[in-house]
């Protein structure tokens, strides 16, 4: 019990501090013509593989529509220096953010935070989904698993660097769970918060946070 308490802890006092940091770090305040440029880029570039304002339609690439600002910035700065290592992120955005500097990742960030966000689907298998909802909720205590409800909000809308996760596709979410676990994408709070989910576990919070 004791290390199961000390491992909570350690959890919450991690994330405190990578809330603090990250947020300090993604604070640019794009004036209008970068917003400008930002929104024509989302519209005419972006789109392609993220859909309309962010709400596409292809499970494995993340929707965006309504997703933190302060986490948005965060991942394109982890692109554009290469440290988010995925098989994705070096296929795809790493050549992308490249070219972005400061201003425009903060006005790309801001368009798509400001989007409504897609609807989540019905669960297609609805007992997958209350196991999802219970370990999102309340965690497993007895193997370590912290709620991800935590860091992420209880109606899963998340919260600063903290992503949303509400009506993301779950498929893409599974896929970044077990990129995380692998450690190809850099984020010491989640290795601690995923390692003892099980593959069938990261289907249960996937396919619930799907239907959210």
């Amino acid at each position: 019990m004791r290390t199961r308490i000390c491992f909570a802890v350690s959890m919450v006092a991690c994330a405190t501090a990578l809330l603090a940091t990250a947020t300090a770090c993604a604070q640019t305040s794009p004036d209008a013509s970068t917003r400008q440029a930002a929104a024509n880029l989302a519209v005419n570039l972006c789109s392609t593989c993220h859909g309309p304002e962010g709400r596409g339609d292809n499970p494995l690439v993340p929707r965006l529509a309504g997703q933190q600002r302060a986490y948005i910035e965060v991942q394109l700065k982890a692109f554009r220096s290469q440290s988010r290592n995925d098989p994705e992120a070096h296929d795809y955005m790493w050549g992308i953010a490249a070219t972005l500097n400061d201003n425009i990742v903060a006005g790309l960030a801001e368009y798509y935070a400001a989007q409504k966000p897609a609807t989540g689907a019905p669960a297609k298998n609805a007992p997958v989904a209350a196991a999802g909802k219970a370990l999102f909720d309340k965690g497993s205590p007895d193997r370590g698993i912290p709620p991800c409800a935590a860091c992420h909000g209880m109606d899963a809308e998340g919260m600063s660097v903290f992503p949303r996760l509400a009506g993301q596709h779950g498929q893409y979410l599974a896929r970044q769970m077990q990129m995380i676990q692998k450690k190809l994408r850099d984020s010491p709070v989640m290795h601690g918060a995923l390692k003892e989910l099980s593959d069938e576990d990261i289907v249960a919070v996937a396919t619930y946070l799907q239907s959210k």
